[in-house]
């Protein structure tokens, strides 16, 4: 199952300051509770869940945007090679930063995760899954999730804004992840999902 998907800052060129980081989207599937946490927790107690599942998603926003200029280091080009605004032509998502990695238990969530990640310019967007999931079909799912946001939401235009476009985003993640379930997605099913997406988001 995936435990969460989320939407951050990405800061990719070589020297930037990491503490910029911020979530601008996040979407908790899992029921995972935090470590020592009541059976029955009380009003204090729920607020102090969210803030720790707040921080949690951001460790993750941060690691993601470490792990995305160790590779932008790696491959030895300048940090002039690494646009930072839309380019005229549309991005193949083929050619962007990827990877996954994994989060050991107590860092930051209670079971150990995978995470997948692609960074698109200025944003990241990254899955965190359970250690048993299919990683060929998390990450086939990012990029068809990653694909949709992008097409419909324009979130790489000049003055887009992610956190008014959360709705949208919710059709989204419910067409191609239900509650957090990775579907087999052939094309045909693909091209169904589509047509549905489309009809949604137009209303």
């Amino acid at each position: 199952m995936v435990h969460a998907f989320l939407i951050h800052t990405l800061h990719p060129r070589p020297g930037a300051e990491a503490g910029l980081c911020r979530v601008l989207y996040s979407r908790v599937f899992g029921s995972e509770r935090l470590e020592q946490s009541p059976a029955e927790p009380g009003p204090h107690d729920l607020e102090k869940e969210r803030l720790g599942r707040k921080e949690q998603i951001l460790a993750v926003a941060r690691q993601v945007d470490s792990t995305c200029k160790l590779l932008h280091q790696a491959s030895g080009r300048p940090a002039s090679d690494f646009p930072v605004q839309l380019p005229d032509e549309p991005i193949s998502l083929q050619d962007v930063p990827s990877g996954v990695f994994r989060l050991p238990p107590g860092d930051p969530f209670c079971e150990d995760k995978t995470v997948l990640w692609l960074g698109v310019l200025s944003l990241g967007f990254a899955l965190v899954c359970d250690p048993q999931e299919n990683l060929m079909l998390a990450e086939n799912t990012l990029r068809l999730v990653v694909k949709y946001l992008l097409e419909h939401l324009k979130l790489l235009n000049q003055g887009s804004d992610v956190v008014l476009k959360a709705d949208k985003t919710e059709i989204i993640l419910s067409k191609f992840l239900p509650h957090g379930q990775l579907l087999f997605l052939n094309d045909q099913f693909v091209q169904g999902l589509e047509k549905e997406l489309s009809a949604c988001l137009s209303k």
